[in-house]
């Protein structure tokens, strides 16, 4: 208890002295910007992610073949989530002589649980009016049926049309515009219509052996939904699975994890920052304790009593420091979400308590790891420095010291990270970036050194300066390089990165695709298209074909059983298609393309359909296609790139190895919002093809691409604050030296003018290094990210090496004049009498 006690009266004593006024500002700085990250970008994914999942309708999806039992219900109901269910089937709908077949959606009460079903309020006579569109207030009435465009134009319905569904007749009261699980997957973009569940058992279209799928869906705090999917995935069997936002559609779960990439990355750059300020910081405390260390052994201490009494005082200091700064960034975070109330469509909901353990554990690990060098050499600092000065500090332990926090920053890099890659990344190109700036350092102030003597008189003091505290300049521009670039990437990196991010979805994105196109209507369509002034979009063939075996051996659904996910694509039809050249957003990962003009049985298959049925190159496949097989030879690999809303496909082969085979045409084409009549006219002409308006994800990934823009611009201005903190730490952690120098010099008749040009000379060269540090490892990193953790192409930028030295110049010059005004200013007679 005596060690507590005397470390807590020593951290007292320090902090009413001022001995920790830069240490504790890095880290509550340093702290207070990383938790202030933490919660904004936990408040914004979870916001996001919520509003994604209004494309699904709901937080989670239960759904099967069968219905379901009502324990899932029950169980979501005992965990404070909401429920409403919905049954969805293919039949037919009929007004008078027409037909169509058509999606029935019978839906319960409280539908959707999130998004919302938009309809077009107009006249009971004429639903085909110019639509004001407005937001549902529940679910259609008993009696009532609510229909799409697509249904309303090929039946040529009108408002109060009676129409025929199975035994039952059901009037049409409402044109449905937009339904917020309509745009997820193609087989739900056909015509639709929805209708009260209580009128389902009245249709009598629910036979044995109907194609009909039983959805629960589920709603509410994320800590819930997640607790459900955990118990509901040991429940479900064969015919059942569940399914997020994420597993609906490769395009938004890869815009999500982009997203959370990016944010992640802005939460890495306050990590870094926040370990060059602390080392900075800890080794002017290190300087400022060596008296007190040598009075202490001389009375007595040993080694061992003076490591625990500094042990106890940092991890005190730590958990004092990283509170206020989670309390000053919790505040910070609040204030600025109020501010930017734009930021997303929906209020963002309250964050978890996880961003301020992270704070908290963060502070500790800094601290302590880049502490633990000094308390091991503050512990042998000999007792006779009480009578000799010049008898300093041993750096015995510095080096394995410092490897350890390295270490523990490292583990933090990948924690922060939440991805194994991206952590190790960023592990690596922190530790290569300190090993090449400490050797260009080293290098460069040799050779700057060899030069002083042909400098003038402040460039030659400053040069000597710097040589003669080498190892020190060293650490500073080491330190504020790895500062300025972890700012670099997060402002000129990250805007080249949103821009390409932004390029991959451009406004004139596809956001229609055409399905089932015949060979014979392909002359009439591209007529048609030049009717509209429409530049006629490719057409991709598609035929339609199941998996039956791999490498000979028979597969059935059966053999995935583990994997629900693999089962469905082994039960259901792939579609194949052929190409002589490899697609723009498509990327061989493994083996090769095929050469053009090949005839050989192969296959490219897609990256992640690969590992869910578990094959890989050289394997062959099998497909039935209308009762005839082909086999072909899997020769590469490829990474789609989902998110560009492209059309792309699982499986291509080479031209003529499936054209003897039935086969139809998709396309994809932009429509601009004006141009809805062309879509209208479209349908009437070819009624047969299916016109997938995947308008809706479109906007909510580019929503998406705007917020997170907005997030890291947010981000940006606390992990400024903690780019001032590695200033301010690296200026003050030669003060003491200033300080004493300034006197000799002064002594000896300088003028404060000479000694001010020469350590802006010093600071100038100090930053010019720091720059030109900065710029290389921002350039590096952002190629490195951008290529193989973001999958963008990066661009360099020029720009970025000029910009980085004059803001590493400027930067720490006026940081430098400014934190040594009080040297300059204090009296020489009294800094030698305490030196002596």
């Amino acid at each position: 208890m005596s060690y507590f006690k005397l470390s807590f009266r020593m951290l007292r004593r320090d902090w009413r002295a001022g001995e920790l006024n830069v240490l504790v500002l890095a880290l509550i700085i340093a702290i207070s910007g990383l938790t202030t990250v933490g919660f904004f970008a936990d408040r914004v994914e979870m916001a996001l992610a919520r509003e994604s999942n209004q494309l699904l309708g709901a937080d989670l999806l239960v759904i099967s073949s069968q219905p379901l039992p009502e324990h899932y219900a029950d169980k979501a109901s005992q965990l404070g989530l909401t429920v409403s269910s919905m049954t969805k089937f293919p039949s037919m709908v009929s007004n008078g002589d027409n037909n169509l077949l058509t999606e029935i959606k019978a839906v319960t009460e409280g539908y959707p649980l999130r998004g919302r079903v938009h309809l077009a309020s107009r006249s009971s006579r004429n639903l085909m009016s110019q639509p004001q569109i407005q937001a549902a207030t529940g679910i259609p009435q008993p009696g009532t049926i609510w229909v799409d465009e697509k249904v309303m134009t090929r039946l040529d319905l009108k408002g109060g049309d009676v129409v025929d569904v199975g035994a039952t007749q059901l009037t049409v009261t409402e044109l449905v515009v937009r339904e917020p699980d309509h745009s997820v997957g193609f087989i739900n973009m056909g015509p639709r219509v929805m209708m009260n569940a209580v009128d389902l058992p009245e249709t009598e279209l629910i036979q044995q052996g109907s194609r009909i799928s039983y959805n629960l869906l589920v709603a509410g705090e994320v800590k819930g939904v997640q607790q459900f999917r955990d118990w509901a995935k040991t429940q479900l069997t064969k015919t059942q699975r569940i399914e997020g936002i994420r597993d609906a559609r490769p395009e938004i779960k890869a815009a999500l994890e982009r997203a959370e990439k990016f944010l992640s990355l802005a939460a890495l750059a306050s990590v870094v920052l926040a370990a060059a300020a602390i080392a900075l910081a800890v080794r002017r405390f290190t300087q400022r304790h060596l008296d007190g260390c040598a009075v202490m052994r001389s009375l007595g201490a040993s080694q061992q009593q003076l490591f625990r009494l500094y042990l106890y005082y940092f991890i005190a200091l730590g958990i004092i420091a990283s509170s206020i700064g989670c309390l000053i960034g919790f505040a910070a975070q609040e204030i600025l979400t109020h501010w930017l109330t734009g930021l997303v469509d929906t209020a963002l909901p309250w964050p978890t308590w996880l961003p301020a353990l992270h704070g908290l554990l963060v502070g500790l690990v800094l601290l302590v790891g880049f502490a633990l060098p000094p308390v091991l050499n503050l512990r042998s600092v000999p007792a006779l420095r009480v009578l000799r000065r010049d008898i300093g500090l041993s750096n015995a332990h510095s080096m394995a010291g410092y490897l350890l926090g390295l270490a523990a920053l490292s583990l933090l890099f990948i924690w922060k990270a939440q991805d194994l890659k991206l952590g190790l990344y960023i592990v690596a190109g922190f530790i290569s970036a300190i090993a090449i700036f400490s050797g260009l350092g080293w290098l460069l102030i040799k050779v700057l050194s060899s030069l002083r003597h042909q400098a003038g008189g402040a460039w030659r003091y400053g040069l000597a300066s710097i040589r003669r505290r080498a190892a020190s300049s060293v650490l500073q521009a080491v330190a504020l390089g790895l500062g300025l670039m972890a700012l670099l990437v997060l402002t000129l990196i990250q805007d080249d990165l949103i821009k390409d991010w932004h390029a991959s979805l451009p406004p004139d994105a596809p956001n229609h695709f055409l399905v089932n196109i015949q060979a014979d209507q392909l002359e009439p369509l591209e007529e048609f298209f030049q009717q509209y002034a429409i530049a006629h979009p490719p057409m991709f063939p598609m035929v339609r074909g199941r998996l039956i075996k791999i490498n000979g051996k028979n597969v059935s659904p059966e053999d995935y059983t583990d994997d629900p996910h693999a089962e469905r694509h082994i039960r259901r039809e792939f579609n194949l298609s052929w190409a002589d050249r490899l697609a723009l957003d498509n990327q061989i990962v493994q083996g090769s393309w095929w050469k053009e003009d090949t005839r050989e049985a192969v296959l490219s298959i897609e990256e992640g359909i690969a590992k869910t049925i578990g094959v890989k190159l050289g394997d062959e496949l099998t497909y039935d296609v209308a009762g005839s097989h082909f086999s072909a030879r899997i020769t590469s690999v490829r990474k789609v790139d989902w998110d560009t809303f492209r059309v792309n496909f699982f499986v291509v082969v080479p031209p003529g190895l499936l054209e003897n085979f039935p086969a139809s045409y998709i396309t994809s084409f932009y429509v601009p919002p004006t141009e809805v009549d062309m879509i209208h006219e479209l349908v009437r002409t070819f009624p047969n093809i299916l016109v997938v308006d995947v308008a809706v994800v479109i906007n909510q990934v580019q929503q998406m691409i705007r917020q997170v823009s907005q997030a890291i611009e947010f981000v940006f201005l606390f992990t400024m604050l903690a780019g001032f903190a590695v200033l301010y730490a690296a200026i003050a952690s030669t003060q003491d030296e200033r300080i004493y120098e300034a006197a000799i010099f002064r002594a000896l008749g300088a003028r404060r003018e000479q000694l001010s040009r020469a350590w802006a000379a010093e600071f100038v060269i100090l930053g010019g290094l720091s720059g030109l540090f900065a710029s290389a490892g921002a350039s590096a990193l952002g190629y490195v990210i951008g290529k193989h953790i973001l999958h963008l192409d990066y661009t360099f930028n020029p720009w970025i090496w000029l910009i980085g030295t004059v803001v590493g110049v400027i930067g720490v010059l006026l940081a430098g004049l400014l934190g040594t005004r009080s040297a300059l200013s204090s009296p020489p007679l009294l800094t030698l009498r305490k030196v002596g």
